[in-house]
């Protein structure tokens, strides 16, 4: 699975769309460029390949940056932008909804970051990547938005403001710009599991608390797509495993099918959880626990060619 980052740049006459893709960003400390030298040289009619200045992403050179001294965007109601919401859209065979508006939106899974590479090239939306601000790409929220990013390993939390799309890589819901990172401490460990809550500018105080979370009393219960917008379980303090869902069945038939298949190929314990979505049972079929994100990243493609649609990670609930 590919690492680095690439920002994809749909003509404005044809699309008036533009689309990222970012994952998580090198380790080589390298000097960041300025805003003003990267648009310079930010021809977004060139090819990915030669786009970009640096060939991998990193960070910059020197200690992290002290994150208390940076202020967190104020959610305030802005205009939705006329770059960057196309919908549907298209990018590496895949199919991307755009969802109408932000409040209520909830999700559970890994985060990314991505960094000097991209510092002072066009987002999605058309602005400057700005990796010293908090920001952030995701696939679906509408452009511009706000969302609470929380660490469900260790409780922290931070607002950022949504302006970029991304990160089209498996298992991956968010890609965090680098301060955003620090804060959150995803840097420099690459990934962390994290709850994205959308904030709505003209009630903010209705939305996720804007105090540093314990990790004790997080819910590590993973939502899957179907229940985005559902709150959080409470009650769940214990820690959690990663697992590989392959997917959720109403039908107890295609989840014994699903599960009879995976035990076939042999890739790992298969599991068959009981539950319920939207008031409808269903039947969870997945495979693990796992290690880390990167046993799941191998799994995935093996996954696919035994033609049981798009696995995604999950933690235990």
């Amino acid at each position: 699975m590919r690492r680095g980052g690439t920002t994809l740049l749909l003509s404005a006459a044809t699309a008036v769309s533009v689309l990222s893709i970012a994952g998580c960003g090198g380790r080589k400390a390298t000097k960041p460029m300025s805003s003003t030298s990267a648009a310079q040289r930010d021809d977004t009619s060139r090819p990915q390949s030669s786009r970009y200045a640096q060939g991998a992403d990193s960070t910059p050179s020197g200690p992290p940056p002290d994150v208390s001294k940076i202020p967190e965007p104020v959610p305030r109601i802005e205009p939705r932008s006329a770059y960057g919401n196309k919908s549907p859209y298209d990018v590496l065979g895949k199919t991307y909804r755009v969802l109408p508006e932000a409040s209520g939106y909830v999700e559970r899974g890994l985060a990314s970051w991505y960094g000097n590479k991209f510092h002072g090239y066009t987002t999605s939306n058309f602005e400057k990547y700005d990796m010293y601000a908090f920001s952030a790409a995701h696939k679906t929220l509408p452009l511009p938005s706000y969302a609470r990013v929380t660490n469900l390993d260790n409780g922290r939390s931070v607002i950022v403001r949504v302006n970029d799309r991304g990160p089209f890589v498996d298992d991956r819901i968010i890609d965090l710009s680098y301060v955003a990172a620090v804060k959150l401490g995803v840097w420099p460990k690459g990934t962390a599991r994290v709850e994205v809550r959308a904030i709505d500018p003209a009630h903010p105080q209705r939305e996720a608390p804007t105090q540093t979370i314990p990790a004790s009393a997080l819910s590590r219960t993973a939502l899957p797509p179907s229940a985005v917008g559902a709150s959080p379980a409470p009650g769940k303090t214990h820690e959690s495993a990663l697992y590989l869902q392959v997917g959720a069945y109403t039908d107890p038939a295609n989840a014994a099918h699903a599960a009879t298949v995976l035990r076939g190929a042999q890739l790992g314990d298969v599991q068959v959880i009981e539950g319920r979505v939207n008031g409808n049972p269903v039947r969870r079929v997945r495979i693990g626990p796992l290690r880390n994100a990167e046993e799941a990243d191998a799994l995935t493609s093996k996954v696919r060619a035994l033609g049981l649609g798009e696995p995604h990670l999950v933690s235990d609930d």
